[in-house]
Order: structure tokens, then C-alpha cells, then sequence
């Protein structure tokens, strides 16, 4: 009776198995760049979907550019220790994985990417507190161009943080761009496919343009306890809401540039080693914009004529170790 109780009990194990694998999704690779184009791979037992009902879930995430194709699990908010990342103060981790930080200054824009076919830069806020040299400064926005277009994100002000409250504005081609609250929700652009999906019901998005850059969002507030640590001396009537981020990239050229981008050129060697200081890297006047949406800075090369003619192109870089959709968005129609 114990031996076929025990059977029983692996006959159940094993169709259980068999039933994850079936219900799995599969991934298709549309990278016409990739050597697996149009490959079809299932997605693993432990992330069936690539859009998990759940907003905790890890989700199937298929890298066909890596050398070996295949679907993988991960998360779908930024890993502020992972590779092309930008949070807090603002502490950066490069293609090679060593931390730096770049505090640039307070209510002006800086070019994190400058490529032939894309560019973003961010705004940074911060204060300056009695007697302190140089300001505390965080991301409070991404502008990002791409062909003969926009798109920005921004974290809106706010006195007190409330997780209730979405904290989230986003735009297109200067016009407001208004996603419904609610995990997967989504808005996509027919005419270039970039798509835009919250990862959470408010304030985290995940932003893909297919065969360029997916970025990670998450809206996050200075805390009261990060101020005590840092004595940053945040004001009752500010919580600084700004943005943890995390690129990654595909097909940046050998002359990629920005503050983050300098780190994925070829010949990059980063003045830190692991387990050191971690550096502070300078070059505010040569990354600064003179708004979200200008290429202008000194070594600034976004030139989307070019894009579409380059040839030296990279690998993909991005989210070596870190971490679609359901109700349409209101807004905005696509257009020239």
C-alpha cells in the first residue's frame, strides 16, 4: 500500500511538470540581426509568461543575442547593482560592472547615451545644504530621441511620498501620453513599435525600442531615514521623487558616448577597481544639453540620418544579471 501511495504521488509530480511545460508560452526572437531570427523557444517552468498575471513574477525574457539562444527568468524593476543602472544620488554601475557616480548639477540636463540613432539624457534635481560644496542630486527625468522623435518621463513633484498615487508623466513627441493605471496595462506606436507597459499598477514602466534600448522605471521617494544617513536635509514640503532606472542596450556604435555610455566603447578602462573607491566622474560641461530633448552637448553625436547608415556596431549590453499588455492607454495618436 506504501509503494503504490508513493507512486501515486510521483505519477502526480510528473504530470504536474508535464503541465507546467505546456501551459509554458513561447518566445519568438525578432531581431532580423540575430542569427536565430524567427526562432521559436519555450519559456522555462519557472516563468511561463512573459506577462505574469502577478506583478511580483518573474517574467520569460528571451536574449537571442546572446551567443547561445534561449529564454531566461527575470525581474521587471530595475537592479540598481546591475549593469546599466542609475539610482540614487546618482550612483551608475557601466558595461563592466564598476559603480561610479556622476553628481552633476541641480535643475540642469546631462547626456547619459549619445549614439548615432539614440539619445537620453536626464534632468537632475537636488539642494545644496548650508556648507556643503556641490549639490545632492537625483533623476527626476529621462527625455530619449530616437529617429525624428520624443519621448520623456518624468517623476511629478510631490510634498509626501503616497504609493497610492501615481507619480508617473509621460509623453510623446511633446503631446501628454496617459497609460491607465493597472499592472500591463500598455501603449504601443504602430508606426515605430515603441511600446510603453506598466510594470506595477503605478509608478514603474518598462519602455522598448524593438532592437535599441529597453529601459526600466521605478518612481521612488528620498526617505526620511535615507536624509538622516546622508544628511541630505530634505524639507518637509519636498520628498524629491525621482527615478531608479536600467538600460539595456543593442547595437551602440564603437563612438557611443554620454555619461553612462562612455563605459560600453571598446576601449574603455574605468579609473576604479572593483572592490575600491568608487570614483566620482566629472565632464559636466561636455555631457550638458541645453533641455531634455537637445543633442547639443559637447561631445553629443545623435545624428539619426547617420543612425540608419552605421556600421559599426556592438554587441548588446545591458542587463547581464538583473532583473506585455492588457488595457490600451489613452491618449495620444501616433503620427509623423
Amino acid at each position: 500500500m506504501g509503494v503504490s501511495s508513493s507512486n501515486g504521488l510521483i505519477f502526480v509530480f510528473l504530470f504536474a511538470i508535464f503541465a507546467m511545460h505546456t501551459n509554458a508560452e513561447t518566445q519568438t526572437c525578432t531581431n532580423r540581426k540575430s542569427p536565430y531570427f524567427l526562432k521559436k523557444i519555450q519559456c522555462p517552468v519557472g516563468c511561463p509568461s512573459k506577462s505574469p498575471a502577478d506583478p511580483k513574477a518573474k517574467v520569460c525574457y528571451l536574449d537571442c543575442n546572446s551567443p547561445i539562444c534561449k529564454t531566461r527568468c527575470k525581474n521587471r524593476k530595475p537592479n540598481c547593482n546591475g549593469p546599466g543602472s542609475a539610482c540614487l544620488d546618482p550612483r551608475f554601475v557601466g558595461a563592466d560592472g564598476i559603480v561610479f557616480y556622476f553628481h552633476g548639477r541641480r535643475d540642469e540636463h546631462f547626456s547619459l547615451v549619445s549614439d548615432a540613432n539614440l539619445q537620453i539624457n536626464a534632468r537632475f534635481i537636488g539642494l545644496r545644504p548650508a556648507g556643503r560644496p556641490r549639490d545632492y542630486t537625483w533623476i527626476q527625468a529621462l527625455g530619449i530621441l530616437f529617429d525624428s522623435h520624443n519621448f520623456s518621463i518624468e517623476a511629478t513633484p510631490s510634498a509626501i511620498w503616497d504609493e497610492e498615487v501615481d507619480h508617473l508623466k509621460l509623453s510623446y513627441d511633446g503631446e501628454e501620453l496617459v497609460i491607465q493605471e493597472g499592472h500591463l496595462s500598455t501603449w504601443q506606436c504602430n508606426e515605430n513599435q515603441l511600446r510603453i507597459e506598466r510594470t506595477s499598477s503605478k509608478n514603474s514602466i518598462m519602455v522598448a525600442l524593438p532592437e535599441v534600448v529597453e529601459i526600466y522605471v521605478n518612481v521612488v521617494p528620498v526617505t526620511k531615514e535615507d536624509s538622516r544617513i546622508h544628511n541630505y536635509q530634505i524639507p518637509d514640503n519636498d520628498c524629491f521623487a525621482h527615478l531608479e532606472v536600467q538600460f539595456k542596450f543593442y547595437g551602440l556604435s564603437s563612438r557611443v558616448e554620454g555619461v553612462l555610455c562612455r563605459t560600453y566603447q571598446p576601449d574603455f578602462q574605468s579609473p576604479a577597481k572593483p572592490g575600491g573607491a568608487m570614483p566620482v566622474v566629472g565632464g559636466e560641461d561636455k555631457y550638458r544639453t541645453t533641455s531634455l530633448i537637445s543633442a547639443d552637448c559637447g561631445v553629443c553625436i545623435f545624428s539619426p540620418a547617420k543612425g540608419l547608415e552605421k556600421e559599426d556596431s556592438m554587441m548588446e549590453y545591458g542587463m547581464m544579471d538583473c532583473t506585455g499588455g492588457a488595457n490600451s492607454g489613452n491618449g495620444i495618436v501616433c503620427r509623423r
